[in-house]
């Protein structure tokens, strides 16, 4: 019997990922399950996938280049598992060249396709060893001297026709890297120094965040996030720098007021505001229909829900809207979007989306919208957000909102963010696109008026 690797998983994954349209992390946590993997080896197979996959096309170059099949005549497990062996060889300079190959093919026999396969892929890896120094690099141009941006062409041609082409081979760049880790400290417990401090002590690389208060990176951090010091006293949550700014753009807070997070998800930005709201004793009641989600959302907020100010509510914005809620002084509206801004750090997301898709989000974004804008109380602040970087999910979504709102105005985010921040305005929106340790964003801070009779 063949022994179940990490590199078994890895092809068992991205086989799956291929014919299905599952998104990546639940997908890998039903394998790692079903397998029974955890540790050391659910890393490394976690690294894998998401190296493949933000090398895609990169390593297809090079397994054209070094089979004589073409592509679509490869048995798909075969494809993966040699996708799987030349990342190690290509990118990964700590893995002995040897274990990269013998490990890759244990994978595949694990896979149980024919015997004869085996040795297929064990051939395909030893030739790559013996011409690595005349294949192409990620770097180099192909056939055509077009770059090899990891890409499909239709998300590509937008951002050069939105961007500029200089734009968006740096977006394509940033995506193909891989992401740090990014944490917000939980500044009622302690003081991000402090934390900082923490890390330090226990021999964890961190700095804090350029422009987010609360923020710290790890940009070497390869290991569990329970493992990390202060994970049982609710010291930090995991959340990108980009979403802890967005959600400060709901200040100034009304002491004793109402807010609502109307689509709550995995709870980085309703743990946020909970954070905020916590010395002004304002209630916060967060909305999430999805069933998978409420049961993460309330496992992450596990430390929040003895909090009485805090509520939450297992349906839909337009479920909770039935109950005729009180208006809020506030609302933050994460809404559902294409992800097209965090491809970086969920890089199957360039492979499963389709133009389609967009037109699909925007009406979704605007019915959303349109339930919210009545749950606002006159002179309160609605932050309309997406982790998107398509404008038809973000400016033309308030344009269109405005158009038939004529008692909500747009009002200039720079004031209600630090200083720092300021690059990240355009036309008085919040638009980081994605770098170093920014993902791709979008925010509007809407407020609503009286209409004078």
């Amino acid at each position: 019997m063949v022994k179940t690797n990490s590199r078994f998983i890895a092809i068992e994954t991205l086989d799956q990922l291929e014919r299905g349209n599952t998104p990546l992390p639940l997908l890998f946590q039903r394998i790692c399950s079903r397998y029974q993997v955890h540790g050391s080896d659910r890393a490394l197979a976690m690294n894998l996938i998401y190296g493949v996959v933000r090398q895609y096309q990169y390593l297809d170059r090079l397994i054209t280049r070094l089979c004589r099949q073409p592509l679509k005549k490869l048995d798909p497990l075969v494809h993966q598992g040699l996708a799987v062996g030349l990342y190690q060889l290509m990118f990964l300079s700590r893995i002995p060249e040897s274990a990269a190959v013998n490990e890759t093919v244990n994978g595949i026999k694990a896979t149980k396709v024919p015997k004869r396969l085996h040795g297929f892929v064990n051939g395909v890896l030893r030739e790559s060893i013996r011409q690595r120094n005349t294949l192409p690099r990620p770097e180099d141009n192909d056939e055509n001297n077009q770059p090899i941006l990891n890409h499909p062409s239709w998300l590509t041609k937008r951002w050069t026709a939105n961007f500029g082409r200089e734009e968006m081979l740096a977006i394509c760049k940033q995506n193909n890297q891989q992401q740090p880790l990014v944490l917000r400290v939980n500044s009622n417990k302690l003081a991000r120094d402090e934390y900082l401090h923490l890390c330090s002590t226990n021999n964890i690389a961190v700095h804090p965040c350029k422009y987010a208060p609360d923020g710290i990176i790890l940009p070497q951090y390869q290991g569990a996030i329970p493992a990390l010091p202060g994970f049982e006293d609710d010291f930090f949550q995991v959340q990108g720098e980009a979403a802890q700014l967005a959600t400060l753009l709901l200040q100034p807070f009304q002491p004793e007021g109402r807010y609502l997070d109307g689509c709550a998800g995995l709870g980085g930005k309703t743990g946020h505001l909970l954070q905020l709201l916590d010395k002004y004793r304002a209630e916060l009641t967060a909305v999430e229909p999805e069933s998978k989600r409420q049961e993460k959302l309330a496992e992450n907020l596990k430390n929040a829900l003895a909090n009485k100010l805090l509520t939450l509510f297992k349906g839909s914005l337009q479920d909770y809207c039935q109950q005729s809620p009180r208006p809020f002084n506030g609302i933050l509206l994460d809404a559902p979007c294409s992800g097209t801004g965090v491809i970086g750090r969920q890089p199957d997301i360039r492979w499963r989306r389709t133009f389609e898709n967009i037109g699909r989000y925007t009406s979704i974004q605007l019915e959303l919208l349109e339930t919210a804008a009545p749950l606002l109380l006159p002179g309160g602040v609605l932050i309309y957000a997406t982790c998107s970087l398509e404008p038809e999910e973000n400016q033309n979504v308030i344009t269109t909102f405005l158009t038939s709102h004529p008692e909500y105005s747009i009002t200039d985010c720079a004031p209600f963010l630090p200083a720092t921040a300021a690059p990240l305005i355009r036309e008085g929106f919040f638009q980081p696109r994605p770098s170093d340790t920014l993902d791709g964003f979008f925010a509007a801070r809407l407020v609503r008026r009286r209409i004078n009779a």
